[in-house]
């Protein structure tokens, strides 16, 4: 693994996970919209750390910007997708609906398009314990039925992994991903300090 490019490197995950990747020797394009969900001048903060380590570029740009993610697909060679970033926040989704149909949806689409059309080898991407919805089960499995979610942010990580499973299927994508639980970090969030 030589060149990954990690979206969302500017978020709390992003931003360990490439200084992390960089720390082993691996080159890091990151991408990150910077939008003001949370603190932006945090999401500047990590950014600069990020720039001081060899290896580590970043562009600015929304998931949404077709042209501009075909393009940075074609203007690098990754071998593997870390695709971290999304509209956050099941509260927000009810207020916003089209911010996450946008990012989470038509963004992911983008992601994936790229993966395809540029013979990424793996791709790893954040789901969320959202999709369990009204699951009353516990503790949490896998295995357990995700079909009922009960926010539209819930409703489009859900639809990601669905994405995901069917780019594998006529592509061969090889596909990861993971499940974060109320991720909390240092400094200011949008609804409180933590």
């Amino acid at each position: 693994m030589d060149h990954v490019l990690v979206t969302g490197a500017a978020g709390f995950i992003g931003f360990y996970l490439s200084k992390k990747l960089l720390d082993n020797g691996i080159s890091v394009t990151g991408i990150d919209n910077l939008n003001d969900y949370y603190e932006v001048s945090l999401k500047q903060a990590r950014l600069k750390q990020l720039l001081n380590i060899k290896n580590f570029s970043v562009i600015k740009t929304d998931l949404e910007n077709r042209d501009g993610i075909e393009n940075i697909f074609k203007e690098n060679d990754f071998d593997v997708v870390v695709h971290l970033a999304a509209q956050a926040g099941v509260r927000y989704s009810i207020e916003n609906p089209h911010i996450y149909v946008h990012t989470n949806l038509v963004g992911f689409l983008h992601i994936l398009e790229g993966c395809r059309n540029t013979g990424v080898k793996h791709l790893v991407f954040a789901s969320s314990s959202s999709v369990y919805g009204a699951n009353k089960k516990m503790p949490l499995s896998v295995r357990h039925n995700v079909d009922h979610p009960i926010s539209l942010y819930a409703a489009t990580k859900k639809a990601n992994e669905l994405m995901a499973h069917t780019y594998a299927a006529l592509y061969r994508i090889r596909h990861r991903f993971t499940f974060f639980h109320s991720i909390r970090s240092m400094g200011k969030a949008r609804h409180g300090s933590f």
